[in-house]
């Protein structure tokens, strides 16, 4: 049987550690009970703390772990995978009282084995990259943690729209309860695609989400000190629906079109069109979420006129169509 080590720290989120035990421990397990077969275990996993004392997680829970992850006959070479789970406290903090567990990672820079080796869960993978594993990769995190992972990592290739990514030997999950999907993916790859679906149904998972950009929110994209932007920002706020353009916007800011372009792309990361696309977007999902409105009334009322236009730009931003997204998420 393959080992999995989940590594556990003081401020970890409880249910991506037990979560992901499940899965693994319950691989080749649930389905063949469901069908009156023998159970036939594809996994076994072990929870690792520093020195082997108990995990204290975010939530209050004391969960007892199998050993330490110091210990020196652990150099990772025991495990065939190693999980990093979500970091549920403030992060900063987490990073800093765990300094001898992220230099611990560094050992996992390269693997020969064309295998995924090392893998985190949403804001688990700030701890890979405060290690140096994500840098020039692509990766994942929390949605609502990326403008942080870009600023502080601007080495990794953040794929923030992403609910999995695999590079090379190094998986990421994203947001919250992404562990099902990060888990079922690596029960794929290492115990094979039959395992993998049985689990899945077992589990009543939905194993083919592969975004959460339905669940994101706007990032305000407001950590910056230019003044002209951010009044921009401001009146862009509350008139999104207004017809614009580009001239017009340049003298409201009292810039040319060129320097607005350029200190609005250095100071948000987006163009000021594609700014205003992304609030009349984050506008529109209010609209589909909480009123009747339809699709038709929506699109005038954040500022477009042609309903297919529209609804291909929202698709884009969103993964869903805007009445599929209606149907999952409106009250």
């Amino acid at each position: 049987m393959r080992t999995v080590s989940i590594i556990g720290f003081d401020g970890a989120l409880a249910s991506a550690i037990t979560g992901i035990i499940d899965l693994f421990r319950l691989a080749g397990v649930t389905w063949a009970r469901i069908n009156g077969q023998m159970p036939e275990p594809e996994f076994t996993t072990r929870l690792l703390t520093r020195d082997g004392s108990p995990c204290c997680c975010i939530n209050g829970l004391t969960i007892q772990s199998d050993g330490a992850w110091n210990e020196p006959h652990r150099s990772g070479n025991g495990s065939d995978l190693v999980i990093i789970p979500t970091i549920g406290g403030r992060i900063d903090r987490v990073l800093a009282e765990n300094a001898e567990l992220i230099n611990w990672l560094g050992r996992f820079q390269s693997s020969d084995s064309g295998r995924v080796r090392v893998a985190s869960n949403c804001t688990g993978a700030f701890m890979l990259a405060e290690a140096g594993l994500l840098d020039g990769r692509q990766a994942t995190t929390h949605w609502g943690f990326s403008n942080q992972f870009r600023q502080r990592y601007p080495a990794v290739d953040l794929q923030s729209d992403k609910l999995v990514t695999v590079d090379g030997h190094v998986a990421c999950a994203g947001g919250g309860m992404a562990w099902w999907d990060l888990g079922v993916y690596l029960v794929e790859r290492y115990a094979g695609a039959k395992v993998a679906r049985e689990l899945a149904k077992a589990f009543v998972i939905d194993a083919g989400r592969t975004s959460q950009a339905p669940y994101s929110a706007l990032q305000a994209r407001r950590y910056h000190s230019d003044a002209a932007i951010l009044r921009l920002q401001d009146w862009l706020d509350g008139h999104y629906s207004q017809p614009v353009n580009l001239h017009f916007l340049a003298s409201l800011s009292g810039l040319t079109e060129r320097s607005l372009i350029r200190r609005f792309k250095a100071a948000t990361g987006d163009t000021p069109t594609g700014y205003l696309q992304v609030l009349r977007i984050e506008a529109a999902r209010q609209h589909l979420e909480n009123s009747r409105a339809a699709v038709e009334e929506v699109t005038r009322l954040v500022g477009y006129d042609d309903v297919s236009s529209f609804s291909r730009l929202f698709r884009k931003h969103t993964g869903l169509a805007p009445g599929v997204y209606r149907s999952r998420f409106g009250r």
